[in-house]
């Protein structure tokens, strides 16, 4: 059987040498850290994982965790007004300062699991499976020996030198800078939100010039926690974590943050702890599409997974999708080429496919950084009063190509919400004229 090589023990590095190895690919997979050093080190994203990435994992039989994570039912959208936007707005949780506040229910339920937990487990599962581990920080030297030892190099180590052999694709790079400063925070303690005690969702609280606070639940190696997650404007008030190293710093200063412009939040917050004390993590980077194919000095040729060829934002909490969506369509590539060579034809049609899903993220989330347009402000406002339009929203997490029907375009918008308000009226109509009739 053919021999594959994948550098990189992430969400897609990781499904991908599971999958490959159940189809009987003889796979080697390195990670410049083992399992133990994984579960016991610092946090390393935030994650929430949707219908279709959680299926890709089902069909793999490696969703280990899914009795155990807290299951997501909603996606719920505040935004602040002008009052929660000072040190005036005080503290009391009680809906003040939110002009808009719902939430969607999600078709499918979500979940989040923290990757020290995943990551170690997978790795640990793919050697006890015969799978080749080696413990290497690979250089782009020793990529060179590997390219003629190996049918096909697979890069999925989204930092480092490895990504610098992929160019930026200006074309599908509108920014050349981070949007946003991220500052996340595990936490144990937090209370339910008051309005809706019993089920879990995701809330994304906006706070206009100012940046994102996301909360969700998740599964960590102390078992039920909750994430605080700010993604903050450049320069503005919420970015203040640059430097910070002790993680009761960190926390003070997200619970701060949040006192002051998400109180609602906040009010549910006063109890929390870190997880442990590798519960926080800070930084930011430039969202960046790559050129997939990668060219070695010696002229050998590896392909880019996942965030090393496309790298987006967290504001829109697609990257363990993206990345798992890019696992399944590359291993549906690779088991469908069969034993023709990986070449670079190969290797651009293989993007190109997963390009197909992927486009859509990078579009939606780009748009999510920007400040939003009058049509998009009237979508998220509709929801508050329109169920379905907040259902849908909620759902496009889980499949953005949703976005390009109502989304984007002011006329689809505009012609989106007049038929679910006609629909609402029309059932309120046809309710109460039952009402009369009886």
């Amino acid at each position: 059987m053919r021999k594959i090589l994948i550098v990189g023990a992430g969400q897609s590095g990781l499904q991908l040498a599971l999958g490959l190895q159940s189809q009987g690919y003889e796979v080697t997979l390195m990670s410049n850290r083992t399992a133990d050093e994984i579960r016991s080190g610092r946090v390393m994203s935030t994650q929430c994982m949707f219908h279709t990435a959680l299926q890709h994992e089902r069909d793999l039989d490696i969703n280990f965790w899914e009795s155990q994570a807290p299951r997501i039912e909603g996606l719920g959208v505040s935004v602040a007004g002008p009052e929660s936007a000072g040190p005036e707005s005080g503290a009391s949780g009680e809906g003040r300062g939110r002009v808009i506040d719902w939430v969607g229910r999600l078709d499918g339920h979500a979940q989040s699991v923290d990757q020290r937990v995943k990551m170690a487990g997978w790795m640990e599962t793919f050697a006890q499976r015969g799978g080749q581990l080696v413990i290497h920080g690979a250089a782009v030297s020793d990529l060179d020996f590997f390219a003629r030892t190996y049918d096909l190099v697979l890069i999925s180590a989204g930092k480092g030198e490895l990504v610098s052999m992929f160019g930026r694709d200006a074309s599908r790079s509108p920014y050349d800078a981070p949007q946003r400063a991220l500052a996340v925070a595990y936490v144990h303690g937090l209370g339910p939100r008051p309005e809706h005690p019993h089920f879990d969702a995701v809330r994304c609280n906006l706070v206009p010039g100012v940046g994102e606070l996301f909360v969700m639940p998740t599964f960590t190696t102390s078992g039920r926690a909750d994430i605080l997650f700010w993604e903050g404007v450049p320069g503005g008030p919420v970015d203040v974590f640059k430097g910070i190293k002790d993680p009761a710093e960190h926390l003070s200063l997200t619970l701060e943050l949040m006192e002051r412009f998400t109180p609602w939040e906040y009010a549910r917050a006063t109890k929390v702890e870190l997880t442990d004390a590798g519960g926080t993590l800070a930084g930011r980077y430039a969202p960046t599409v790559r050129n997939p194919v990668g060219r070695l000095p010696g002229g050998g040729l590896v392909l880019g997974v996942a965030d090393v060829v496309v790298a987006n934002d967290p504001i829109t909490g697609q990257g363990s999708n993206s990345a798992s969506k890019c696992a399944a369509s590359y291993l549906a590539s690779i088991t469908e080429q069969g034993d023709k060579p990986f070449d670079e034809v190969w290797m651009r049609s293989a993007f190109d496919r997963y390009w197909e899903t992927a486009r859509h993220v990078t579009k939606w989330t780009n748009a999510m950084l920007a400040p939003p347009p009058e049509h998009v402000l009237n979508l998220i406002g509709a929801a508050g009063q329109l169920q379905p339009v907040a259902d849908r929203f909620a759902n496009g997490f889980n499949n953005p190509a949703d976005f390009e029907n109502f989304f984007y375009d002011p006329a689809l918008a505009e012609s989106y919400l007049g038929e679910v308000a006609a629909g609402a009226a029309g059932v309120a109509g046809g309710a109460s004229g039952g009402g009369v009739s009886a």
